[in-house]
């Protein structure tokens, strides 16, 4: 099926991007919204993403057998990311009935620990942060918080901090986990763990 949706080899941008966003919605209507996600690759090509099998639509678009292979791979490989940011999600949660300094540290440790996974994944190329910035609201959503104030409280504790091509300082990625646990629960996360 996505063989046939190829765009010609002459095919310009605004093809390319048609193509793209066709597959994505296929892609979403058929497995569900987790799929939105396939493309968002490594670099400037693909916005900061973690995908490595898909670099930008000038790139990877080509001939019709083999950009359907490039896409299934890539959808593969996103799926594999979330499959192990849900792991993590669970491992990092704070547990049920955890006083707000229990609550404050597994905060604070979430967001230091999921900011270096993401680095880690996407090289701090362009745009990384952003990736960080929707898994740490995933993260918060994953542990009941609204998705709208969990993406206020990851845009009060980023607050443009991080930048493309550079790994923040661990003092930065430090201020910035401890901002936003101090922020949800009004308490400074316990060091001495």
């Amino acid at each position: 099926m996505i063989a046939s949706m190829v765009p010609p080899d002459d095919a310009g941008w605004e093809e390319k991007y048609r193509f793209t966003t066709e597959v994505t919605a296929l892609l979403a209507t058929r497995y569900g919204r987790w799929a939105c996600g396939w493309h968002w690759a490594v670099g400037e090509g693909g916005g900061g993403g973690v995908v490595t099998h898909w670099c930008c639509n000038s790139h990877s678009i080509g001939r019709p057998a083999a950009t359907a292979a490039k896409v299934v791979a890539s959808l593969l490989e996103w799926r594999d990311w979330l499959e192990e940011l849900a792991e993590r999600f669970e491992q990092l949660a704070p547990p049920a009935g955890a006083n707000a300094e229990d609550h404050s540290w597994h905060l604070e440790r979430a967001a230091t620990r999921l900011v270096t996974v993401v680095m880690d994944r996407t090289g701090a190329e362009c745009g990384w942060y952003g990736l960080y910035h929707t898994v740490l609201t995933w993260f918060l959503s994953s542990t009941g918080m609204g998705a709208e104030d969990a993406k206020n409280a990851v845009d009060t504790a980023i607050g443009g901090r991080f930048k493309s091509w550079t790994a923040p300082s661990r003092t930065l990625i430090d201020a910035v986990g401890e901002d936003l646990a101090v922020d949800l629960t009004g308490v400074q996360p316990y060091r001495e763990r």
